[in-house]
């Protein structure tokens, strides 16, 4: 009989720290050292900017699949000129976004599937083949750009947590933290942010969870570490900063939904001829280029998306 004796300095293999925590503490000990070294306002940097652990992975090779019928959007002005309310509800944002805490962030999969998990970012991200995608995206205010994206299908992380038969929808949320998120002290907005989808709509390939864009880990005003981008609906579903995945058999009521339902609704505004409430959805602006084109159904990507939504054309897709 082979018998183990422990020296005093060894534990057990279950109470080790998980790697993505371990290289989380060692990221924020790294940068913590070297502000130390540093004076006056540049000590004053916060330890959440060291270096995306992530960073070598980027550029990732691009999916020739996805093409554009446009050019696409500056990274300045993309950076510029969005919307992340958890911040302020103007589209310059990225200012205040620089207060978000990127590590160590974890991804809580849950509900309706056969593998419950808590998975650091890094590590769901190293777990995932990453690709580039290039994508319209329209807003429900009319306006459009043309984005490129890195991350993984949502397919991907269907497989990875194994939703059951009778789960029917996927319900996204954002981080809740108010020392860094002005806007999420406005307590008339029903935070945390909510978004969802059908399992369906999540295992379309279009659906993409993206973790970097423009050849580098996504910004923080872009919605880092992990945002949803499904370009055949409009504007807000659109989910940034995602802390978890939740899947369930009742449909979610997004954010928007719970804050104005009369204008904003599960489906989207994805049909053009359903105008909002108070402006047309028949054109769009392309931002950086002053121009502006017809909308689309689907925003174009109907051959893609058309087939989910059978059936549903009595419903109003906009609300």
């Amino acid at each position: 009989m082979h018998v183990i004796h422990r020296r005093g300095w060894e534990i057990p293999e279950r109470l080790a720290t998980p790697e993505h925590l371990f290289f989380n503490r060692r990221a924020l000990l790294a940068g913590a050292g070297a502000l130390s070294l540093v004076p006056g306002a540049a000590r004053a940097q916060r330890i959440s900017d060291v270096p995306d652990p992530t960073k070598d992975l980027y550029p990732v090779k691009r999916n020739e699949k996805f093409t554009l019928d446009r050019p696409v959007t500056d990274e300045k002005i993309n950076t510029n000129y969005n919307n992340f309310y958890e911040f302020g509800s103007s589209k310059s944002v990225g200012k205040a976004a620089q207060a978000l805490k990127l590590r160590p962030w974890t991804v809580k999969i849950d509900g309706m599937v056969e593998k419950p998990q808590e998975i650091g970012i890094d590590d769901l991200i190293r777990k995932m083949p990453l690709e580039e995608r290039l994508y319209r995206h329209r807003c429900v205010e009319a306006w459009s750009m043309a984005i490129a994206w890195s991350g993984f299908p949502f397919a991907d992380l269907l497989r990875l947590a194994a939703p059951l038969a009778s789960a029917k929808y996927v319900r996204m949320e954002t981080f809740l933290d108010t020392s860094v998120a002005p806007g999420q002290r406005q307590s008339w907005y029903p935070w945390p942010y909510v978004e969802g989808l059908t399992i369906a709509e999540a295992a379309n390939e279009l659906a993409f969870l993206v973790t970097g864009a423009y050849g580098k880990p996504v910004s923080k005003q872009q919605g880092a570490p992990l945002r949803l981008a499904v370009p055949w609906k409009y504007g807000f579903k659109s989910i940034k900063s995602i802390v978890r995945i939740n899947f369930t058999d009742e449909r979610p009521k997004s954010y928007w939904e719970a804050l104005q339902s009369s204008e904003y609704g599960f489906w989207a505004n994805v049909n053009p001829q359903v105008p909002h409430p108070r402006w047309s959805q028949a054109t769009e602006e392309l931002i950086g280029l002053n121009e502006r084109r017809p909308t689309l159904l689907f925003n174009g990507y109907s051959e893609y998306v058309a087939e989910l939504y059978k059936g549903l054309e009595k419903e109003r897709l906009w609300a």
